[in-house]
């Protein structure tokens, strides 16, 4: 019995040198390989998910040995921060609380990191990159890899089963009260799988996307010598305006050209725009594009 105990240790430690080795490649070539998350339906059974709350934070990868942004950009985070971090890779947040990105996403950002403001900062764990078993495995894993590391600032991310479509949306409308942005949920029988799917689905009262800030519209009459709206490109090429949702301050000095800026909306046309897109927030700014230090700050763009 001894012996096959050993030999499992022996193979689990093979496999995880193999996962760390391929993770480290898949980062030194850009973006690390994560799992996004799709819509929920509106028709959704919620039972066979774990449930947990959309953090509003800066998503960061711990490849075992370093925090890495979404986008493939290393983290500044001091050596202190993650001195205590599993060898194990970790799918997360940096985190403050509920409506601070834009304090956290200043924090994580900086090239020169802010003692006392990292300490403010927690690393919320809510996915183990690779690891074996289904979802509830490896939602064991991280917990027993938490409470093992016994880091103050690192944490799991609370999940929960929820039975039935009305305790979802009471579980939604309670933390939207709270000034949350919405729900995640994740099938417990799911393998881990990177790129977009749907064993992970996100859960809001609105829509949001990213897009690139490529001009300024001239504000008329009460705004005029302001930006009236800024022009901006999505992913897939298609420019329109954001011009609801920008305050004065943001109108006098608005998001510099190649910021990467996030805006609600509430459904499509039929050519696929966002109808009554709201501006919402700069994502990233232009000196922080992916592939140079600092690069790929994005929250739970999951």
């Amino acid at each position: 019995m001894a012996r096959r105990i050993e030999l499992s240790r022996q193979a689990r430690s093979a496999i995880l040198a193999l996962l760390l080795a391929f993770v480290q490649v898949a980062v030194g070539a850009g973006a690390p390989p994560l799992l996004l998350a799709e819509t929920a339906p509106a028709d959704l059974d919620p039972s066979a998910y774990w449930v947990s709350e959309k953090l509003d934070g800066v998503r960061a990868f711990w490849d075992g040995r370093r925090l890495r942004f979404r986008g493939g950009g290393e983290v500044a985070a001091p050596a202190w921060y993650v001195a205590g971090f599993p060898d194990e890779p970790l799918d997360g947040e940096l985190w403050i609380g509920r409506g601070h990105f834009d304090r956290v996403s200043g924090i994580v950002r900086r090239h020169q990191a802010d003692d006392a403001a990292w300490r403010t900062v927690r690393y919320m764990v809510f996915e183990l990159p690779g690891g074996a078993g289904d979802f509830s495995a490896r939602l064991a894993r991280i917990q027993a890899l938490v409470a093992a590391a016994g880091v103050p600032w690192l944490a799991a991310v609370p999940q929960r089963r929820v039975g039935s479509r009305a305790a979802l949306a009471a579980r939604l409308e309670a933390v939207l009260a709270g000034g949350g942005e919405g729900l995640m949920l994740h099938r417990a029988d799911a393998a881990y799988q990177s790129g977009r799917s749907d064993v992970l689905l996100k859960l809001k009262p609105w829509h949001d996307a990213e897009a690139t800030v490529v001009g300024y519209v001239a504000g008329k009459g009460r705004l005029a010598g302001m930006v009236g709206a800024l022009l901006v490109e999505d992913a897939l090429g298609r420019r329109f305006r954001l011009g609801s949702g920008l305050d004065d301050r943001q109108r006098v000095a608005p998001p510099a050209l190649g910021s990467l800026v996030s805006y609600r909306y509430r459904s499509l046309t039929a050519n696929g725009l966002p109808r009554f897109p709201v501006f919402w927030r700069v994502r990233r700014p232009p000196q922080s594009m992916p592939g140079r230090s600092g690069a790929g700050a994005s929250s739970t763009s999951r």
